[in-house]
């Protein structure tokens, strides 16, 4: 046995409290090598009593690229733990504790198990649960739709279908717009709303904030702002705002304070000042001051100092207070130190208990995702796979689905579950220009998005075909004359949508069967519905060959599907199956 492939680590993502009293175990060997794996478990104060010693099987869950993983959930009436781990292949055990490798002749010392000396319920992560149930809706204000042109900017350009061209550009988005669109939104399924920034700023894209108490007067007012969240608590929609706390505007009262004043300012340390006097020309090389990416007008801001962090978590709790807001979408959040978040999260949480706090994270984020900073993240990591695969076709099936295993494998179950599942953004080229104008490229990615664990999101204008290149192409105005005439791709959408909501305890709380050849790529989940149907979809990964599909009992979305229900390559079919 490969010995150096195995791995396991407690108080992990390896071992974790999922539910009150009840554990995960999992553990890592090296890829079809095991055949068997057993766990011994007993509590550390019945040791001494063979008949307490339970001995579980567990299953392998999932295949990465280099490894196995296989767990086991059991019940913890004392919350304390203790076990070891028994591995068979060729007829050969061997034993796994937190020693290493050792030999078990029917009895282990207490020094070779691994233990978890007491799983305490106020440590155990847990996410809101409403946010297992949404489906998320990105909208960039500036580009949605101008419901009142009388605080436009001046010089706002005409609301037409073009390129953005220049990241300078306005077009009169406001707060207005979107609350008269509200009933669109509710028509197309969605119940949760991601705004990117309306805090005072000078920009299109509010990053460089000026105020964080002001809504931007060319989005509208506070008013404004209570009516549409109340307007979309009505409808059943959650609304999430922007939170840029890595850096602020240099328009802000407080950076001018530290130009005007330099090392004198009240301010000065608010910032990751280097050198001062600053240089005239803002040097790359040798930056006077700490940015964001480099770019002069976004000067970092130092959360370490505790007069920043009041100043942040304030705002925060501001605005969920005053209009309930029901979550923070927090900017550049691996940029900001670990001692804040774990701040921000206690103070947020006790004013309201159930918000979302979600992180801007590019890459592993298990720092993160241990339940005493944020509830989960914005998941490109993982849902680039998906793109390479439908969108690029550049992953072959057996290196896609063994990517997921891996990424997903990083993170405890409950994590998994609300994961921010997104295929573009205000940040990324649209997918329906990545794909080409592949429609059927987008349906196959949004669907098997759409089955996979996590909070999946609609970038606005997707669900018509939107198309633009990275930002600022990507940030090109809603077009509501395509919205009204209800397309094919449109209709797909809200059909996906309605699917989700209807099986979505299955899609979050079980873990789904993926299987595949050279030919195709199944996901199935058992027991679907009270007469025990199979959810079955099929993608066809063929070049030129239709794939027949037996024992349909029922289809539930689909698309490149012909005759006698055969799947055309680039095709999907979902359905309900009788089990065999």
């Amino acid at each position: 046995m490969n010995q150096a492939g195995v791995y396991h680590r407690p108080e992990s993502e390896f071992a974790y409290l999922y539910k009150q009293q009840q554990v995960h175990l999992r553990i890592r060997t090296a890829k079809n090598d095991v055949e068997l794996v057993r766990v011994h478990v007993v509590d550390p104060y019945l040791f001494n009593q063979p008949a307490a010693i339970r001995v579980l099987e567990m299953q392998r869950i999932a295949q990465g690229v280099c490894h196995d993983y296989w767990q086991v959930s059991l019940t913890m009436p004392h919350q304390r733990l203790m076990y070891f781990f028994e591995l068979m292949k060729d007829q050969v055990a061997y034993f796994y504790g937190e020693k290493g490798f050792f030999s078990f002749d029917n009895f282990a010392n207490p020094s070779d198990y691994f233990r978890l000396p007491y799983l305490h319920e106020i440590d155990r992560f847990d996410a809101p649960k409403w946010v297992k149930e949404t489906i998320w809706y990105q909208i960039f204000p500036e580009r949605f739709a101008n419901g009142d042109p009388t605080i436009s900017p001046k010089g706002s350009l005409a609301w037409e279908d073009s390129p953005v061209l220049s990241s300078n550009q306005f077009y009169g988005g406001d707060l207005r717009g979107l609350i008269q669109h509200l009933d669109d939104l509710s028509a197309l399924g969605i119940n949760g709303i991601y705004l990117c920034p309306i805090f005072e700023s000078p920009s299109n894209h509010k990053y460089d904030t000026i105020n964080y108490y002001e809504i931007d007067s060319h989005f509208g007012t506070k008013e404004v702002f209570a009516e549409l969240v109340q307007a979309a608590h009505q409808r059943g929609i959650r609304i999430m705002l922007d939170a840029v706390f890595n850096h602020i505007g240099i328009r802000s009262p407080q950076w001018q304070d530290v130009l005007l004043h330099g090392t004198e300012s009240r301010y000065y340390n608010w910032f990751h000042i280097q050198h001062w006097p600053m240089d005239e020309v803002f040097n790359v090389d040798n930056p006077a001051y700490h940015t964001f990416a480099f770019v002069e007008k976004m000067p970092k801001l130092n959360t370490a100092n505790p007069e920043v962090a009041d100043y942040l978590i304030d705002i925060a709790k501001y605005w969920i207070e005053t209009f309930d807001i029901d979550g923070w979408r927090l900017d550049v959040a691996n940029e900001i130190d670990h001692a804040f978040w774990k701040r921000f999260r206690r103070e947020v949480l006790a004013v309201k208990s159930d918000v979302f706090i979600l992180g801007e994270i590019w890459h592993n984020s298990q720092s993160w995702l241990n339940g005493d900073e944020l509830d989960s993240v914005m998941n490109y990591a993982y849902t680039d796979y998906i793109k390479e695969y439908f969108i690029d076709q550049t992953l072959s099936t057996a290196a896609f689905v063994e990517r997921l295993a891996d990424y997903e494998m990083l993170y405890r179950r409950q994590t998994v579950e609300v994961m921010f599942n997104l295929l573009d953004s205000h940040d990324t080229q649209r997918v329906m220009t990545a794909a080409n104008g592949n429609v059927a490229a987008v349906q196959s990615a949004f669907a098997f998005l759409f089955l996979m664990t996590g909070s999946p999101c609609i970038y606005y204008g997707t669900e018509i075909g939107m198309e633009g290149a990275h930002d600022p192409d990507c940030r090109r105005v809603m077009l509501w004359d395509k919205v009204a005439q209800k397309g094919e791709l449109y209709q797909w959408f809200v059909a996906l949508i309605q699917l989700r909501k209807q099986y979505q305890p299955t899609i979050t709380y079980q873990v789904s069967r993926i299987e595949w050849d050279n030919t195709r790529l199944v996901v199935s989940f058992d027991d679907v519905d009270e007469e025990n149907h199979q959810l079955i979809a099929i993608w066809n990964r063929t070049d030129n060959r239709a794939i027949e599909v037996p024992n349909i009992e029922q289809i539930l979305l689909h698309h490149q599907v012909g005759q006698g229900n055969n799947v055309l390559p680039q095709g999907c079919l979902i359905y309900l199956a009788r089990k065999d």
